[in-house]
């Protein structure tokens, strides 16, 4: 599907208001993509996907996680973390996306992992960073995707995450913790990238 035909699918299963955030996380990706070296279309893609299912059916969610036997930690966190992984299925089954790139940027956008490719770190900074969002630091992280590396960028982007999450006393799942060790790690030369 092309990004017409793609945004018209998906703008019915969520409100205006998180439409335009996808639109904005769309133009903001491709451009990193650009600016990264990485291929715009799949980063065009990802990123129309990325919330296709965050306004889901809970029970629903539910359901795809255990039937698909997706991992089971999901289920001991916030329903918000489940739009990811489910997003990826339906863009598998639904929308015919074969690129496991594209399938784990979509799955992991909200969490990052251990290992992220390029793709998978585009879209969580361009979830992040797009226009249409407004938090305390939104701006620093903007002006630093004009001037650090995408790894160091990433570094940045997910300790916001992690700073926030404990700042309001909220759990924080596994994969968060893990793709900040592994990008620390990578950055001092102690795993390879």
């Amino acid at each position: 599907m092309e990004r017409d035909e793609l945004l018209a699918t998906i703008k019915d299963r969520m409100p205006e208001k998180r439409y335009i955030h996808t639109i904005g996380v769309t133009d903001t990706a491709i451009k990193l993509a650009k600016q990264f070296g990485e291929d715009p279309k799949k980063a065009e893609v990802a990123a129309i996907l990325h919330d296709s299912c965050k306004y889901a059916d809970r029970d629903w969610m539910k359901q795809i996680i255990i039937e698909q036997q997706m991992d089971p930690t999901l289920l001991q966190y916030h329903h918000e973390l489940w739009h990811g992984p489910v997003g990826a299925y339906i863009a598998k089954t639904e929308f015919k996306v074969t690129d496991e790139d594209v399938l784990n940027a979509i799955r992991f956008h909200t969490t990052g992992r251990i290992g992220q490719s390029n793709l998978e770190k585009i879209v969580y900074i361009a979830d992040m960073i797009e226009p249409n969002r407004k938090f305390p630091g939104v701006d620093d992280l903007r002006k630093a995707s004009e001037e650090l590396t995408l790894h160091d960028l990433m570094i940045k982007c997910i300790t916001h995450s992690i700073s926030f999450l404990i700042n309001k006393y909220q759990p924080i799942f596994p994969d968060s913790f893990e793709c900040y060790n592994d990008l620390l790690l990578q950055k001092k030369g102690q795993v390879k990238e």
